[in-house]
């Protein structure tokens, strides 16, 4: 049914990242075609910040955010051929909604936690990403 599968990866939240995954890899075996990438979304750096931080500091996080993806799906039951990963900068839901229109996916697959006060009042990037997407969501909760 779904044949390219998107999974934004919070890597400060591997539990939930993990029930996400786990959904995915089982989408995945009902699809033998389908595929799955690995988003990673790093906030960009404040102006004010910037006079602070090495002038590699952009790279060196893209870097480490790449490895720690790489390693996440090295240790995924499919093969290694059926997944991708992405580190993109900025706020999280529209480098998601980004994402999901780049690689043509039709399905996102996202973490969250419960919803509570301050999500209703604020909002949350799962909530945002459900009503914005042009694709299928499903939100993973515990």
């Amino acid at each position: 049914m779904y044949s390219k599968i998107l999974v934004p990866v919070d890597l400060a939240e591997t539990e939930m990242t993990a029930l996400a995954l786990e959904i995915a890899v089982h989408a995945m075996k009902q699809n033998s075609l389908a595929t799955l990438r690995l988003l990673n979304v790093q906030p960009l750096v404040p102006m004010a910040l910037m006079y602070y931080i090495p002038p590699n500091f952009d790279s060196e996080l893209r870097e480490s955010a790449e490895k720690e993806l790489a390693d996440i799906a090295g240790k995924l039951e499919v093969s290694r051929e059926r997944v991708s990963t992405i580190v993109r900068f900025g706020a999280v839901y529209p480098e998601v909604l980004a994402e999901a229109e780049d690689c043509k996916a039709n399905l996102i697959i996202v973490g969250s936690h419960r919803p509570t006060m301050a999500t209703y009042l604020l909002g949350s990037n799962a909530n945002t990403i459900v009503r914005h997407a042009k694709c299928s969501v499903l939100v993973a909760r515990k």
